[in-house]
């Protein structure tokens, strides 16, 4: 059965994302805070955002970025990140957002994939940005810093500009971001997205969530990442509140910018609500200003989440979704109780999914388990220059095969309760199995390796390997954990190391997870 959202269709008009922030103007909010920069106190009004995000346009335009062409961007969270993203789309052109904590072979890779023509950067990460573009084949001008950095290009330079923007030639079934998904096979994929897309689904958000011109919000998650762009940066500029950045999270900072600021919506990933259910630190500031926390990106334990909310006196809610989806799917509604916390909500307006028997093919209802499947107008076009991984997950009907299984209740409140991929999710980061593999088997000490989710102390899932060692080698688990972690994201890095003698494997080669996970179940 197809089960629709209860709630009711929202339009969505056919324009940019640009004209859909910017074109109607701030009214009385034009000299308000859009942005404030947490760690300095530094802030830009949505007068002077637009007037960057115009200027940066011109700039771009003035060095031959137009229609199609993509800009990676590569940075921490501030508010100059806000600027540049929306000048580059102001410029018709496309953002391709990188994790900034990724190495320059992995940030080189989304270079080359996404063909981007410039790179926008910090001086902090030149060493890594420069050596991913020379990677990428782009010379040195095609890096630009938002800091003033000697050799380069800055945004102040963009920003004196005395050209005129170009005319807004985009429309909005045009591609607007690539931000890069982990498969379950080999590396990360660019998400096609389209300015509808983006501008579906913040009006898809805002029946379930509830943000003001008063709302004070923060940012601690990355705006690289589709949750903090759609959620945190661009549903708080559409409703003209006050987003208050933070580069990285940092427990002490994180809970002094609440408190200084009067933050009161907050998105986490479930770890930092380990850290405000538990750490003493978290008595010494008053957050009694929080009024909602939601949290996103992986599985939220409802004891926690409910630990947190009576610690804080404040209301904790959960959301699903997938960069696919740009990304909400579904979500608590903060204008709703009794909500059971171990789900993610209710559908969000103009979507529908299935559930579908994994083993099977059929459709199952209210109360039993099915892989969920979902289709709406925020739901991605594709998957870049790659047709068979689209193939293999947008069906002919528009549906998204997510690879997670779900239950639905009567009423229409889903629950996440496994997953059909095989992807980890390490605090919220998207970790694939098989980047590790191939990267292990390059060390000339391993003879196979396979990699699997397995759960830490904190319940945490984590990577951890299986290794077969080259005969007569010499090789510790360190060895293998030093040897990942010297050549890849930190997030992405082996946790756990067990040596075993074969890698169980199907007769046309597939690695059997199964089999390692009852191994791992058994040795508990």
């Amino acid at each position: 059965m197809t089960i629709r959202s209860s709630y009711p269709e929202v339009e969505i008009p056919d324009v940019s994302l640009f004209e859909f922030l910017f074109a109607d103007g701030f009214g009385d909010r034009a000299d308000a805070p859009a942005l404030i920069d947490g760690s300095s106190g530094a802030s830009l009004t949505f007068a002077q955002l637009h007037g960057m995000v115009v200027k940066i346009a011109a700039a771009l335009a003035e060095r031959g970025i137009g229609a199609g062409d993509v800009v990676g961007l590569f940075a921490p969270n501030t508010p100059y990140w806000v600027a540049v993203f929306h000048g580059v789309l102001r410029a018709n052109a496309i953002v391709t957002s990188a994790n900034s904590l990724y190495t320059a072979r992995e940030l080189a890779h989304q270079l080359v994939d996404s063909s981007a023509k410039l790179l926008i950067t910090i001086s902090p990460f030149l060493d890594r940005a420069t050596a991913a573009a020379e990677q990428a084949g782009l010379g040195p001008d095609a890096v630009i810093t938002m800091d003033p950095a000697e050799g380069h290009t800055s945004l102040a330079d963009l920003l004196a500009t005395t050209a005129e923007p170009p005319a807004l030639t985009v429309t909005a079934t045009d591609i607007a971001v690539l931000p890069y998904s982990s498969g379950t096979t080999g590396k990360a994929k660019g998400v096609v997205l389209t300015h509808r897309n983006l501008v579906a689904n913040l009006l898809q958000i805002g029946p379930l969530l509830h943000v003001t011109p008063e709302t004070r919000l923060l940012a601690v998650l990355p705006f690289f990442h589709i949750y903090g762009m759609t959620v945190m940066m661009n549903h708080g500029l559409l409703a003209r509140s006050t987003v208050i950045t933070m580069p990285k999270f940092d427990l002490e900072e994180f809970l002094r910018i609440i408190s200084t600021h009067k933050i009161q919506l907050v998105f986490i990933a479930p770890p930092v609500a380990v850290a405000l259910a538990k750490h003493p630190l978290v008595d010494a500031y008053d957050l009694s200003c929080v009024e909602v926390i939601l949290s996103g990106a992986a599985p939220l334990d409802a004891e926690l989440g409910h630990a947190v909310a009576k610690r804080l006196g404040c209301r904790v809610l959960q959301g699903y979704g997938m960069t696919e989806m740009s990304p909400v799917s579904h979500c608590i509604p903060d204008d709703r109780s009794g909500i059971d916390l171990n789900s993610v909500g209710y559908l969000v307006p103009n979507m529908e999914c299935k559930l579908v028997d994994p083993g099977t093919g059929e459709e199952v209802g209210p109360g039993e388990r099915g892989e969920l499947w979902c289709r709406g107008p925020n739901v991605m076009t594709g998957y870049l220059n790659n047709p068979e991984a689209t193939a293999e997950t947008l069906d002919a009907e528009g549906f998204l095969h997510t690879g997670d299984v779900a239950v639905v209740t009567e009423d229409g409140v889903f629950t996440i309760v496994d997953r059909v991929k095989e992807l980890i999710k390490y605090k919220g980061y998207q970790v694939p199995p098989a980047e590790l593999e191939a990267l292990l088997l390059t060390n000339d000490k391993i003879a196979d390796a396979a990699v699997i989710g397995v759960r830490d102390a904190e319940g945490e899932e984590v990577p951890k390997a299986f290794v077969v060692r080259q005969p007569g080698a010499t090789l510790t688990e360190d060895d293998v954990m030093a040897f990942v972690a010297e050549r890849i994201a930190p997030h992405k890095k082996v946790r756990v190391v067990e040596f075993i003698d074969a890698v169980p494997k199907s007769a046309s080669g597939k690695i059997l997870r199964k089999d390692l996970r009852a191994r791992e179940t058994s040795a508990r």
